[in-house]
């Protein structure tokens, strides 16, 4: 599984790197949290460590089963739209919003796109530990989400209210 780990790692942080060296600080950024999203932000980030480390022990079997051809749909999806987050997150408008290409969809496309890679990696390495690994993940990604939007709303004002009423949180 390392080539899994390696191909979203590339993804999210070289071609981020190569596309606008800028971005990556506010890739990094988190939105300061407060009340259950403190709890949030530290399950989210042991989520995180938790995935790359529990990867390396798990193995993908290249069979002909519905299951490995349905987390590698999943998996080539999750990377397809975490490559096009990437390309949009890299070219903010000249405030710093971005609501442009696939940002157009969901107002949280990256998060999006790492669901539903790493559900495919639990499909493909067919691990229910991964794949609640991935819900807590995901209902933690939820909180810090919340804490950005606040954020935003703060630095973008009218312009983001009037953002959230046009695009979905997610799709």
């Amino acid at each position: 599984m390392i080539f899994t780990i390696n191909t979203i790692l590339l993804i999210r942080f070289l071609m981020l790197s190569i596309l606008n060296k800028n971005a990556i600080p506010r890739a990094a950024h988190f939105a300061p949290v407060q009340g259950k999203e403190k709890a949030a932000y530290y399950i989210y980030q042991l989520s995180n460590i938790g995935f790359f480390v529990y990867l390396f022990f798990l193995n993908v079997k290249m069979e002909f089963s519905w299951q490995f051809y349905l987390g590698g749909i999943f998996y080539i999806a999750g990377l397809g739209l975490c490559a096009v987050s990437i390309v949009s997150f890299s070219f903010p408008d000249d405030t710093g919003l971005n609501i442009n290409g696939i940002y157009r969809f969901s107002r949280n496309p990256m998060y999006v796109s790492y669901f539903v890679c790493f559900i495919g990696m639990a499909i493909l390495t067919k691990s229910w530990i991964l794949f609640a690994m991935v819900i807590i993940f995901q209902v933690s990604a939820h909180w810090i989400i919340l804490a950005e939007e606040r954020e935003c709303k703060k630095k973008f004002g009218e312009r983001y209210l009037q953002y959230m009423k046009q695009v979905r949180r997610y799709f």
